[in-house]
């Protein structure tokens, strides 16, 4: 899939003000600093549709993306950001939920996840989370290019270890990409293209 049209919508923290559009949605989140904002922009071919900053926890809210007219992408706030209040860590945590667990235009969440550190407990736990929630998941490694290949392999099967201990059946799909690099790029999009083919085929929508 190519990307031709990527739009700004709106931020909000309230799943209800999200669009009412009936279309396919994809939503992308991690922990602060891993890379999301531009590995939006890399998938998108824009410099600045996310905002990136040094700043971990910079993305604070719900952000839609309209993806050549009819798909949304979704960049939602960091977890585990330790740097905030408590009071605003749990409102970044509940309406974080709400949305994973009301949005019904939500096709595939994408957990990002840094592949230059072993197997981390809060990405582990919030995978979790969403397999207890039964929301279909991808993994995306992010950062390849910051280690050799045979460290990315290393950590992708010490991941899978870990799963597989904690009574996951199979590690979910999983991409490794680099936005310095465009590394992964295609994969990713190809996959969402693959999806939404099946959903627009299907009516489901």
């Amino acid at each position: 899939m190519k990307i031709n049209t990527a739009e700004f919508i709106i931020s909000n923290s309230e799943v209800d003000k999200c669009p009412k559009e009936m279309i396919p949605e994809y939503a992308f989140i991690g922990r602060s600093n891993v890379g999301k904002s531009s590995l939006i922009n890399m998938l998108t071919n824009h410099k600045n549709l996310a905002k990136t900053s040094g700043r971990p926890g910079k993305t604070q809210l719900i952000n839609h993306f309209k993806i050549n007219s009819n798909w949304f992408l979704v960049d939602l706030p960091g977890y585990g950001y330790a740097k905030v209040s408590k009071k605003t860590k749990s409102v970044f945590q509940q309406f974080i939920t709400d949305y994973f667990e009301k949005r019904e235009q939500l096709v595939c969440a994408f957990v990002l996840i840094d592949i230059r550190h072993e197997a981390q407990k809060i990405d582990l736990e919030f995978m979790e989370y969403m397999g207890d929630s039964e929301i279909p998941f991808c993994i995306i490694f992010t950062k390849a290019d910051k280690i050799s290949k045979g460290k990315v392999e290393q950590h992708i099967a010490a991941y899978k270890k870990q799963m597989l201990q904690n009574n996951w059946a199979e590690m979910p799909p999983h991409f490794v990409t680099s936005a310095t690099e465009q590394t992964g790029k295609d994969a990713l999009l190809d996959y969402i293209d693959e999806l939404n083919q099946g959903i627009f085929s299907s009516d489901e929508f």
